[in-house]
């Protein structure tokens, strides 16, 4: 479990009726507002390399594999789109620094990291349903490449509400069409990274998550934003508990809460899964450990009651290998890797 609390209390009313709709799948959260499940039909892959690499969206592999379709056809045009998707889709954050507090309740005056960031990409979107369905797919699955050997073994269980592979609240395999655009949720770390590895990208660690929603870049002014948009929490801006909307939104709403780079979302809709084990202390500086490896997430989601944890700031840690509603992540990459960038 994590460390602090992610939801709103709820009432021995709102827990009984969770019981009664939920007997049958008991740790399926409930929303009566979800939209009826439609399966996403499947996608017949493109037997082209080229093709599929642009088609599951993996532009980055495709820009590395670049020397090797030099005698493609089709090889420069989809060299050349590609660079202009992840021009579209990634945003540059600038270089800076951040303070990340080491112990958990993060009281004013307690210990404190300074971390240099150096530039880096940032996905502007969490990944979406629609987008991780191309590596399920893909049998991503299935490819140990991208898993590290310590969890083989758990790979069995990594299943959806039907036991087949996929994010914990699919179904067959296959994402509802009604949240295609919705952030993946249900995914543990392991997914996360292994999604990133497959696309060719990474996830961001900590300090440069915390970097991209703070906005404490190298300048003479020194400035340092609460919230991507500024200081003070305006729940116009993003999607917690307090906005009522009760769910998940598409990637694309919210856009007055955009980071300056255009980066959305960073606070709210979803915790999002960063790169760096939590490790933490307690008010007296004693190192907390837990049973099982943990990582830390990021900015608070729809149903974050507390408003203080919605923020670029606050930091908390899930168990690896968990699965929640309300946990997504997105993608980051170095601009050594950014051949487009590079003039390469």
């Amino acid at each position: 479990m994590a460390l602090n609390l992610f939801t709103r209390p709820k009432s021995a009313a709102e827990r009984s009726g969770q019981q009664r709709k939920t007997k049958e799948s008991p740790f399926v959260p409930v929303d009566e507002t979800a939209p009826e499940f439609n399966p996403a039909p499947p996608e017949t892959l493109e037997e082209d390399p080229v093709k599929r690499l642009y088609q599951q969206e993996r532009y980055n592999i495709l820009l590395r594999e670049e020397k090797e379709w030099r005698s493609h056809p089709d090889a420069a045009e989809s060299i050349e789109t590609a660079q202009r998707e992840l021009e579209e889709h990634m945003a540059l954050v600038p270089a800076g620094s951040v303070s990340i507090t080491l112990t958990l309740s993060s009281q004013p005056g307690a210990p404190e990291e300074d971390a240099a960031v150096d530039p880096f990409l940032l996905d502007v979107h969490t990944v979406t349903n629609a987008r991780f369905q191309k590596f399920v797919d893909a049998g991503g699955y299935d490819e140990l490449e991208y898993w590290p050997e310590e969890i083989w073994p758990h790979l069995i269980e990594l299943k959806d509400l039907t036991g087949c592979p996929g994010p914990r609240y699919w179904r067959q395999s296959r994402h509802n069409t009604h949240l295609a655009d919705h952030p993946v949720v249900g995914v543990s770390w392991y997914e996360a990274q292994a999604y990133a590895l497959w696309i060719g990208q990474r996830l961001p660690t900590e300090a440069e998550w915390q970097m991209a929603a703070s906005w404490h870049i190298n300048s003479s002014a020194d400035l340092m934003r609460r919230f991507p948009w500024g200081d003070a929490m305006d729940r116009t801006r993003c999607n917690i508990w307090a906005s009522r909307h009760r769910g998940t939104l598409s990637v694309t709403e919210c856009p007055t809460g955009a980071a300056p780079n255009q980066v959305l979302q960073l606070v709210g809709n979803v915790w999002e899964w960063t790169d760096t084990e939590h490790n933490t202390a307690d008010d007296e500086n004693r190192p907390i450990v837990g049973e099982m490896p943990m990582h830390v997430v990021r900015g608070g989601a729809f149903d974050t009651y507390f408003e203080t944890q919605a923020s670029s700031q606050f930091r908390t840690g899930q168990i690896a290998l968990a699965r929640t509603y309300n946990t997504g992540f997105r993608c980051a990459m170095d601009l050594s890797d950014a051949r487009w960038i590079n003039g390469e």
